[in-house]
């Protein structure tokens, strides 16, 4: 999978502006609780207008900030995802090219057109989404995490404990829903198989009859991909109803000792609706690097399909390579001709020479004398 990396070539640039702006808005994510705490605290309390009005002043500006470095985020990395897809593609459609007719046959047609679409757009999308994710939703975990420690150092180790309940539950999760893409890749490339040999041999199968037959095996190899679809959906919708209980645990304990130490004059409200709002924060951010796994290995499963065609060395060489030139001739013609019965030529001045292992085909319409 890490060799397809070649393709980003051209654009590393945007590659690196892509998260770097990304972390520019989860700067500007978390600081927003810290302005709702002042002007709770600050603001609403002491009857404050003028901090109120700041206050919001500062959150429309981050909220617009946001936006913007937001959006150029998102126009790099697709920028940079599409073009991938296109060089890969493009080199990838080459190869197959340059293969020989066994060496295609070795691998199937069916795979190698499911690798030219499915797996290509399975790797942009990981692509795509480890550009705008893979930096942000652990920098506003762990940022989160210490602007709790900034806000209350007591409330924060309520954070200290749910957060590796939340990534425990979604690595069993992804432990066992991510070798279920694989073979769901696996599934479709025989759905693609029976498709196209349903289309190539529809003349025989009317003929003999067999459309019944043919309809409800390919069916089988429908139900069969639909079963392992549904049962790795299955698995991944339990990630937000488990991760919701966990965080929402965690906001009840927030609000629990916060109301005893606000009782106590140990902390102000704004503190406790901050640190509530950072819990979400994090709920937020780790169903989104959930997501971004499943992504990931998917197009990490279906990278190692793609490199494995690229690995296959063509036995075909090209006529001008070294080794090309060095070889004999095993059969040689020159200014040969041929006629039929003595008339007109029909070729005349033909020469002809032919490698080792090369091979030759004759074509023409019936009854022309191939």
């Amino acid at each position: 999978m890490f060799k397809l990396l070649r393709f980003l070539k051209g654009h590393r640039i945007e590659a690196f502006l892509a998260p770097l702006f990304k972390l520019l808005e989860a700067i500007f994510e978390l600081l927003v609780p810290l302005f709702v705490a002042s002007l709770i605290d600050r603001g609403i309390q002491n009857g404050d207008m003028h901090h109120i009005l700041m206050m919001v002043l500062y959150m429309i500006l981050m909220g617009f900030g946001g936006l913007a470095v937001a959006t150029i985020a998102q126009w790099f990395s697709s920028k940079v995802a599409s073009s991938f897809a296109h060089n890969m593609k493009s080199e990838l459609f080459s190869h197959i090219n340059t293969l020989s007719l066994d060496e295609r046959e070795k691998i199937g047609s069916s795979t190698l057109i499911t690798r030219l679409t499915s797996d290509s757009n399975q790797v942009q999308n990981a692509v795509n989404m480890f550009l705008r994710l893979f930096l942000r939703s652990p920098f506003i975990v762990l940022g989160a995490l210490f602007m709790s420690f900034m806000v209350d150092r007591r409330l924060s180790l309520i954070f200290l404990s749910v957060i590796p309940i939340l990534s425990l539950i979604v690595y069993l999760i992804m432990r066992k829903t991510v070798p279920m893409f694989k073979r769901v890749q696996e599934r479709l490339d025989r759905v693609v198989l029976r498709t196209r040999e349903n289309l190539a041999g529809v003349r025989v199968l009317r003929a003999y009859s067999k459309e019944e037959s043919e309809m409800r095996e390919f069916s089988e190899e429908l139900e069969n991909m639909k079963a392992l679809q549904t049962s790795s959906g299955h698995f991944g919708a339990l990630l937000n109803p488990l991760t919701m209980v966990i965080v929402n645990l965690g906001v009840v304990l927030i609000i629990f000792f916060g109301n005893r130490l606000y009782s106590l004059n140990l902390i102000e409200i704004g503190s406790v609706v901050a640190l509530v709002n950072y819990m979400n924060q994090i709920l937020t951010e780790l169903v989104k690097f959930a997501n971004l796994i499943i992504t990931l290995s998917r197009g990490v499963a279906s990278g190692n399909r793609i490199e494995e065609v690229f690995e296959i060395e063509s036995s075909i060489k090209s006529g001008d390579e070294k080794g090309e030139k060095e070889s004999k001739y095993i059969v040689e013609f020159e200014n040969v001709g041929l006629s039929y019965g003595g008339g007109k030529p029909a070729i005349k001045d033909i020469d002809l020479r032919f490698r080792p292992g090369e091979k030759i085909g004759i074509i023409g319409g019936t009854g022309s004398g191939k």
